[in-house]
């Protein structure tokens, strides 16, 4: 059996390869070299380019995450310091509110107390702990009751202007708690009196709405200020002289004979914290039921 000839191709290359380096060796020794050597080496830096950017691309993610795990306890401590330092910042803008809350607070129970119109009347100061408002009615639930000696139809007072004024009467009294209608809910009324002999009937509106008063005679002065006070005619509701409510415009009214004011309380309506019970009326020495 023939055996099979052997391949010649290894050795061909080999000789190729030989005749090529000596080329290279005689060209390097002319000086004419450097074109060729430049072309050769663009020719490898074209075919490793993509070789390259596949290394880099793998490397450099790799890197960076080794670099992050070194700067990770750092990073975690700096996070940890600010979360601390927004908690501390935090916990002064709460301090700092109540304080600020306790601040309206005392002024308001302090201008309370120097109400010139009620300092001959005994008086139950608390605070406002309910709003009930709509767009007809107007109420507030206070913190005393017929446990403090109140009773139903005593006036409330609230701060406001120089004076303080009505702000209504309890319609409901509790053991420990009371409902006041305001003087803006729209069954509120109350009979005043802006100037010797002249009366009149001050009527709500609504929450945020000013008071009426209608049937004024025409071409009534009307002076500036808390000009409408409690008349404390016989059998009224509300002791003679408590500041209501001052002018804020004049109109026409149904006849050519009268007008109609429009009035704005004196009373802080808006900012209504603290109001103070006047303990007055027939029943201001016992208790009224008006509640559970």
């Amino acid at each position: 059996m023939a055996k099979p000839r052997r391949l010649r191709r290894p050795r061909t290359t080999l000789l190729i390869l030989v005749l090529i380096s000596i080329t290279i060796i005689t060209l390097d020794a002319r000086g004419d070299l450097g074109s060729f050597t430049s072309g050769l080496k663009s020719v490898a830096s074209d075919a490793f380019s993509p070789i390259q950017s596949a290394v880099n691309a793998v490397v450099r993610p790799i890197g960076s995450f080794l670099a992050g795990s070194v700067h990770y306890g750092s990073v975690r401590q700096q996070n940890q310091k600010l979360q601390t330092e927004i908690g501390s910042l935090r916990q002064q803008m709460v301090e700092q509110a109540n304080a600020a809350k306790a601040l309206k607070q005392l002024q308001a129970l302090s201008a309370l107390n120097n109400l010139p119109s009620v300092q001959n009347l005994h008086q139950v100061k608390t605070e406002v702990i309910d709003f009930n408002t709509s767009n007809f009615a107007s109420t507030i639930d206070i913190g005393v009751g017929r446990n403090q000696g109140v009773t139903l139809g005593m006036p409330v007072m609230g701060s406001g202007g120089a004076t303080g004024g009505l702000i209504g009467k309890v319609v409901e009294a509790y053991k420990n708690t009371s409902t006041v209608r305001l003087l803006t809910d729209g069954q509120s009324t109350v009979g005043v009196a802006y100037g010797p002999n002249l009366y009149a009937v001050l009527q709500g509106q609504g929450a945020g709405k000013p008071l009426i008063a209608q049937y004024i005679p025409a071409n009534t002065p009307i002076p500036p200020g808390p000009a409408f006070v409690t008349s404390g005619l016989q059998d009224a509701e509300f002791p003679p002289g408590l500041p209501v409510a001052q002018k804020l415009s004049v109109k026409n009214g149904n006849s050519a004979n009268d007008e109609t004011v429009t009035l704005e309380p004196v009373a802080d309506f808006a900012h209504l914290s603290y109001v103070s019970v006047l303990i007055w009326g027939p029943d201001a020495a016992g208790t009224s039921a008006g509640g559970p």
